[in-house]
């Protein structure tokens, strides 16, 4: 009798720690692809804080997140990888360094073709003496610093770097502590106004037209009908979600998806083509995809048609591990080289005595088209001051002014009128639009004039 119960318990005790078991399986099952795009955004970081900008602290890049507590790993600088997982264990995710590209998230190294050296010397910002600005100028920087805040504000706000530029010419810049002008900086989404840029390139050689549709072989259906004008001013209608969410189509795109124009494609239509603008950086990153296949480039797409000809030395495009560059948000550069693009936007698409870029396209790129949609003043790649009604995004700042926009407050504005350019880096997660105080530095510079 007393055999039986035992025999008994331990069947149930079994049949507990099996039910347990798969519970937990399941479970884990369940939230894996949540917890790979948080092991896969803390091991991109971490490699690329640390390789292309020379930091040593990732952390202090990682926006707040409920998985960080739990995050185990770090970087092999001999062997160029970065590791992320949860509590050592559970959602590994391996970010690889390959030199020229960056890093890559992906199962095992990538193997692209060897770089091609970019020469600075066609940039004359690279070797520009550091400026003697105004005591005005000073003031206006010092503000978007936050000086005048307390500490932990200051600290909030995040300032990292500014970069003005007034006819061409370098007329302030200030860093951080621990930032340099040498310090690469990633401009998150500000990558979609360089491809923009990258874009002209290509339709200026004949290359590429806007209104090119059928961009993808698998389209049989609606899709077929999106344009590469469509991508760009992000009204394909494709299906899509931004917020920066565990499980979100971006975060899925970004650290779960090896090829990642692939899973844009594979997305369905929830709008007609062209009817709805939506902000999505799968549309950039599909529009890179078009553009690699059309220039028969691999991941050095960038630095031949933008790195090279501007002399951005210092600027890195990262690839996924289909080898497209990452056009919605991975471009990492110094400073002066994002003042550099912002300037070639100014001038209309010349540098050095060429014309780069269509005659019009920066006019047809910051022009907004009217229309429904999610946003107020996004363009071809670039957010734009003047809206379809001609009313102002930003009644501070003059109707021609536009600028790049990245998370975390990256910001290059362009304001033609006042012949001028204005960088802004930083990491402010917590810090909202008007509390960046990059506009109300550019509405500074402006007012000082020179």
């Amino acid at each position: 009798m007393r055999s039986r119960r035992r025999r008994l318990v331990i069947r149930i005790l079994a049949g507990l720690l099996t039910v347990v078991l798969v519970a937990l399986v399941g479970g884990y099952l369940y939230a894996k692809p949540l917890l790979l795009t948080g092991t896969g955004y803390a091991a991109h970081n971490a490699c690329a804080v640390t390789k292309l900008a020379g930091r040593a602290e990732p952390s202090q890049d990682l926006p707040p997140n409920p998985l960080v507590p739990y995050l185990r790993g770090g970087v092999d600088a001999s062997g160029g990888t970065a590791d992320s997982t949860v509590l050592g264990v559970l959602a590994g995710q391996r970010a690889w360094y390959v030199p020229g590209y960056g890093c890559v998230l992906a199962a095992e190294r990538p193997r692209f073709a060897e770089p091609a050296a970019v020469s600075a010397t066609g940039n004359p910002l690279a070797a520009a003496a550091p400026p003697s600005p105004s005591s005005a100028v000073t003031a206006a920087l010092a503000r978007a610093f936050g000086d005048d805040l307390p500490a932990a504000e200051q600290a909030a706000l995040g300032t990292r770097a500014v970069v003005v530029l007034r006819d061409g010419q370098l007329v302030a810049e200030r860093y951080a502590p621990g930032f340099t002008p040498t310090t690469r900086q990633l401009g998150w989404s500000m990558a979609k106004s360089v491809t923009n840029l990258m874009l002209g390139r290509l339709v200026a050689q004949g290359r590429v037209s806007i209104t090119d549709d059928h961009l993808r072989p698998e389209w049989t259906d609606e899709r077929a009908k999106i344009t590469v004008e469509q991508l760009q001013r992000m009204t394909s209608g494709l299906r899509w979600n931004e917020d920066y969410d565990l499980g979100t189509p971006i975060t899925e795109m970004l650290y779960l998806q090896p090829d990642m124009a692939g899973y844009v494609a594979g997305l369905p239509l929830a709008h007609p083509p062209g009817s709805y603008q939506q902000y999505s950086s799968g549309s950039t990153n599909l529009l890179c995809a078009v553009l690699r296949a059309r220039a028969g480039a691999g991941p050095e797409l960038p630095r031949a048609q933008l790195f090279e000809p501007l002399g951005l030395a210092s600027a890195v495009w990262e690839p996924d591990a289909a080898g497209t560059p990452v056009c919605s948000s991975y471009l990492w550069a110094t400073p002066r080289d994002w003042a550099s693009i912002g300037q070639f936007a100014l001038q209309g698409g010349q540098w050095g005595g060429q014309q780069l870029l269509p005659g019009d396209w920066m006019q047809r790129s910051t022009t907004v088209l009217p229309g429904a949609g999610e946003e107020t003043g996004y363009a071809a790649g670039w957010w734009a001051n003047r809206l379809p009604d001609g009313t102002l995004a930003r009644p501070a700042l003059p109707a021609d002014a536009y600028w790049a926009q990245g998370h975390d407050g990256q910001r290059v504005y362009v304001v033609p009128s006042a012949r001028l350019v204005v960088v802004r880096l930083g990491f402010s997660p917590k810090v909202d639009d008007e509390r960046l105080r990059a506009g109300a530095l550019v509405r500074d510079l402006i007012a000082l004039g020179g």
